[in-house]
């Protein structure tokens, strides 16, 4: 029981660790794209 316990909570960890790293990816992006937006309006 209590090795079960350990597992799923390492588990769940991991899940969380994962889908953060994706979500700090994907805002990178977006920032990555507003700023080159940008600097293409500036050099018009």
């Amino acid at each position: 029981m209590k090795t079960s316990l350990i597992t799923l909570v390492a588990a769940l960890g991991l899940l969380a660790g994962l889908s953060g790293c994706n979500t700090v990816r994907g805002v990178g992006e977006d920032v990555q794209k507003a700023g080159s937006a940008i600097e293409k309006a500036a050099t018009k």
